[in-house]
């Protein structure tokens, strides 16, 4: 009788963006793990997810149609690398005891971001799995769309990229569109998007598309985000365009 050796128990780190969803896809194929759940931070003050500015209530959307559980974590408005680090490191400890070993993300090549996240989850006696890491950006940005992935442009940073890119859809026309030394995949946090539909769903995201908001933050002293590797040595403070997406239960 062959026996057969159980799944490890993983969290994975869900931004409801595209690497996110071609990560998953490919973690999900190869069926290492165990998917304990999708893990997001969420800013609890205007309940959207956190740097992209998407609704909480499409995020919950997107987990119900995948049918992995979502884990979300608060965080308040301008969160400091101790808030952050402090509501994670909670979470993982939970995670943890209920024998989740590993997180997984979809970061690509961001070598200082890597480092902070392996050493966080090292501390806790946990590891990182990075299932895109150093796979060219232009190959993935091709396999999401050849996968059959649906996604809408929901945040644009002004450093790269004009208000015109909001709420585009993510397909091989932006991605000719984009200036010279703009990623492909916006790995530098050049755009972030919310993916409605493809081989991960069930049934597609419906929302309807809102105003196009300018927000410019100003970072303060042990600042964080979802780009603090790359975007809070500005200080200057710098500004991004938002696409809001209405859910479809919300339109008027």
């Amino acid at each position: 009788m062959v026996k057969v050796q159980a799944r490890e128990k993983a969290v994975f780190n869900w931004s409801g963006g595209k690497d996110s969803a071609l990560c998953l896809h490919k973690v999900l194929a190869e069926g290492h793990y165990t998917m304990e759940s999708l893990l997001t931070t969420v800013n609890a003050h205007y309940q959207r997810i956190s740097m992209h500015g998407v609704r909480v209530e499409l995020l919950e959307q997107q987990a119900l149609s995948i049918g992995i559980p979502l884990r979300k974590v608060s965080m308040p408005e301008m969160p400091d690398m101790q808030q952050y680090e402090s509501a994670m490191q909670q979470t993982l400890q939970g995670l943890k005891k209920e024998n989740v070993t590993a997180s997984i993300f979809g970061d690509i090549f961001l070598e200082d971001l890597r480092q902070y996240r392996e050493e966080q989850l090292s501390s806790i006696g946990m590891k990182g799995i990075f299932p895109l890491w150093k796979v060219p950006t232009g190959q993935l940005i091709q396999q999401f769309i050849w996968n059959g992935f649906k996604a809408v442009i929901v945040c644009v940073n002004e450093k790269y990229l004009d208000r015109s890119f909001a709420g585009r859809e993510l397909d091989n026309n932006f991605i000719t569109d984009l200036p010279k030394g703009v990623d492909p995949c916006g790995e530098n946090g050049e755009y972030h998007s919310f993916v409605y539909d493809g081989p991960l769903f069930n049934t597609p995201i419906e929302f309807t598309k809102g105003e196009v908001v300018y927000r410019r933050y100003q970072p303060t002293e042990g600042s964080q985000s979802s780009d603090c590797f790359t975007n809070n040595n500005d200080p200057f403070g710098h500004g991004f365009w938002y696409c809001d997406l209405i859910p479809a239960d919300q339109g008027t």
